[in-house]
């Protein structure tokens, strides 16, 4: 491409709210992509190209299509806080790429209720479920969401009202910066106002109401947290397991052999980056494990096959959870190929004979060995008894370069 092109970042206000530099660029573009709504907002001759839908697949051919004309793109506020600017850069490379950047939607919300921009979270609804916003949500937080359109208010007061959050304080900002701002609060319990604008912001006071079940972002959920047939890790080894699998932010894990989905679903909440690839051979619990990561707040859980066959064209993980399936032939061979040099392994056994494959992978490979036996306190007429759960064995290793 002869000239880079140049994002512009647009508010509510349009022409009037922009920078002379920026007006000087988009004066002097030949083309214009954007937004209808966007493209209404600014003057001049420019040829206007409204974005196709959808949007991604499309963007080579039309930069193809327009290369070697002055190009410039009209985007919502900030272009590089979860706008246009992101993908073009991905796409075209930083040095094709001007962006001139008008203050985000986050800002202004922030200026309107006096909360401290470095201090508040901002949880993006744009292209995520609104069941992606539960594992913010906790007693006291404050926090921010960029809507989808005028129907997420709504969805986000339903989610609230389900999850035990019906005392928390919203704050409803549509148009911000423009002539048509609009600030409309309440309580999620109270709320009725019907949908507004589709440019809008949540503002969310967290409070959760007395009583209700506590889901942090600290492994160890309550088992009722889960659907499940008996195919669950119990709690007290979840959170040992998990601490196990050890997961930083961005890393993708394999649960093979998913039951419930409830490693894969503790590992992505730890962190919003956090991936995970469950591999279940039952179609019902296939199932149950969408539902679960939906309603725990972790949607994106991409849930697969039977292990092995359905490891092949699965991205390489970062760590590997083995619960399920640790005798059935060939699943720990395809898990420890697929291991790269440094990604860590975490197999719990709870059969006699699952135990013997751990000893002998443990004297192939290295890494610890550990044995819990959780008991747990329960009534015996008057008085209370420890009852034994199961004991589970438990093997950990990295994977190093000689093995």
């Amino acid at each position: 491409m002869g000239h880079p092109v140049t994002v512009v970042g647009i508010g509510a206000d349009g022409w009037d709210g922009l920078s002379r530099s920026a007006c000087r660029a988009l004066e002097d573009a030949e083309v214009l992509f954007g937004s209808a709504r966007q493209l209404d907002l600014v003057p001049g001759d420019a040829e206007r190209v409204p974005w196709p839908s959808p949007l991604v697949p499309a963007l080579p051919g039309l930069f193809e299509r327009y290369d070697g004309r002055r190009i410039g793109v009209l985007a919502s506020g900030d272009p590089m806080f979860h706008g246009i600017g992101v993908t073009l850069v991905n796409l075209l490379g930083a040095d094709r790429v001007r962006v001139i950047a008008h203050p985000s939607s986050v800002s202004l919300a922030c200026a309107r209720l006096g909360w401290a921009l470095h201090e508040t979270p901002v949880v993006s609804l744009v292209t995520a479920p609104v069941a992606a916003l539960l594992p913010h949500l906790a007693e006291g937080r404050r926090l921010l969401v960029l809507a989808r359109d005028q129907h997420t208010p709504a969805a986000v007061v339903e989610l609230l009202r389900d999850n035990g959050f019906r005392d928390t304080e919203i704050t409803l900002l549509e148009q911000l910066g423009g002539p048509l701002e609009t600030v409309v609060s309440g309580t999620a319990d109270t709320w009725t106002r019907a949908p507004g604008d589709p440019l809008n912001v949540l503002a969310l006071d967290c409070r959760r109401d007395a009583g209700s079940v506590r889901r942090t972002r600290t492994p160890g959920l309550p088992d009722d947290s889960f659907e499940s047939d008996g195919q669950l890790t119990k709690q007290e080894v979840r959170a040992l397991t998990v601490a196990a699998l050890a997961p930083e932010p961005g890393e993708l894990l394999w649960d093979v052999g998913g039951g419930s989905g409830s490693i894969a679903i503790e590992w992505m909440r730890t962190d919003p980056t956090c991936r995970a690839i469950g591999f279940e051979r039952d179609e019902t619990r296939r199932s149950r494990i969408t539902a679960n990561a939906s309603r725990l707040g972790v949607p994106g859980l991409d849930v697969r096959g039977a292990a092995p066959d359905a490891l092949a064209d699965a991205p390489t993980p970062d760590a590997i959870f083995l619960g399920g399936g640790v005798t059935a032939p060939g699943v720990f061979d395809s898990c420890w190929d697929a291991l790269p040099v440094g990604g860590r392994m975490v197999v719990n056994a709870v059969t006699a004979e699952s135990e013997v494959l751990l000893l002998r992978w443990h004297a192939a490979h290295g890494g610890a060995l550990r044995k819990f036996q959780i008991y747990r306190g329960s009534a015996l007429g008057g008085f209370t008894a420890w009852r034994p759960q199961l004991p589970v064995a438990q093997w950990v290793v990295t994977k190093e370069n000689m093995q």
